[in-house]
């Protein structure tokens, strides 16, 4: 997910600190998952079927269901959808086994070889969502201390964030290790009196931040948006340096914050070339991060199937998604 050297660091944490949908790391060809009637491992779809690659976080599965309900209920198509991991999608255009990629986080090297060289795919324009890292603060927190979503004025602040892991410093809370970030070229660089403490997984974050809201406990840490965790928990994001194209060239040198994503649709040359009304509707998909974070966070935590979570939100937002039938 990152546009550069941008889309390696948040693909590290999609794929690897977001699986929340427990999807799979199939390769073209292999089992998957279906919400319709599939075509055998390898074999071409019946003609007026959609084959949607899913995947592995709640965000993109919530994108993927609304857009599948839209196309079978109003585009008269039958949907297949595939669990593959991100890069593993982008073969399936050469294969004939992908359609559509719903929510793409930039990944250069794909567009390179597959849209670039081999014409094989192409963009299907903006979701309306924008893909952004940052760091986060409880809500009470910026009530409570307005400047404290200034950089500048963290180490005003530090002592707040102090624990037993972070000694005599401020914590900002980080996830997996494996997560690639720039945390700590970030600290140095601005001069931040503030210890990164490895949490070790997404649901340490996310317990972390329910705490701090419920119980009024001081935190700093990293996230991302879109996530349904802004559905249950008010946040307010820190700023730093605005990013510029660049500024994170060198890791050592980092001292600006995330570059803000636009996330894009990708389809099949073929599936854009004939799929007549099906792909209209699919280019046409535009929502928000608070769309899509609503719909997540009813899959995730209240107990709603991805196909009756989509349903939830088509009978509640006619308006939206009648935008995306052509006329």
């Amino acid at each position: 997910m990152k546009i550069g050297s941008r889309v390696h660091l948040l693909a590290g944490v999609l794929t690897l600190g977001i699986a929340i949908a427990g999807c799979g790391g199939a390769k073209v060809g292999e089992g998957t998952g279906s919400a319709a009637p599939q075509a055998s491992s390898g074999a071409p779809a019946a003609a007026g079927t959609v084959k949607i690659a899913i995947n592995p976080w709640v965000g993109y599965e919530a994108s993927a269901a609304v857009l599948a309900h839209v196309l079978e209920k109003e585009g008269g198509v039958k949907v297949e959808k595939k669990e593959l991991t991100e890069q593993v999608s982008w073969e399936g255009f050469e294969t004939g086994e992908v359609d559509v990629i719903v929510e793409n986080w930039g990944h250069p090297e794909e567009v390179k070889k597959f849209i670039d060289e081999k014409k094989v795919a192409l963009s299907a324009g903006s979701t309306g969502n924008k893909g952004v890292i940052g760091w986060y603060v409880p809500k009470w927190m910026a009530d409570r201390y307005p400047d404290i979503t200034d950089y500048k004025n963290l180490n005003k602040y530090a002592d707040l964030f102090k624990t037993s892991e972070s000694g005599d410093k401020g914590q900002l809370l980080f996830g997996d290790p494996s997560y690639v970030s720039n945390e700590e070229a970030i600290i140095k660089n601005l001069k931040l009196d503030l210890k990164v403490v490895t949490g070790g997984s997404e649901a340490a974050l996310i317990e972390g931040a329910t705490q701090a809201q419920q119980q009024k406990k001081p935190l700093l840490f990293y996230f991302w948006n879109p996530h349904w965790l802004f559905s249950r928990v008010e946040l307010a994001r820190v700023s730093l340096p605005a990013y510029t194209e660049g500024c994170d060239a060198d890791a050592k040198k980092v001292a600006c914050d995330y570059a803000e994503l636009d996330l894009d649709k990708i389809v099949s040359k073929k599936f854009a070339d004939t799929g007549g009304k099906a792909y209209q509707i699919v280019k046409n998909f535009q929502w928000t991060n608070e769309d899509q974070n609503s719909v997540a966070n009813d899959v995730q935590n209240n107990g709603l199937s991805a196909e009756d979570a989509a349903k939830k939100w088509v009978d509640a937002n006619p308006a939206k998604w009648q935008a995306w039938i052509p006329q």
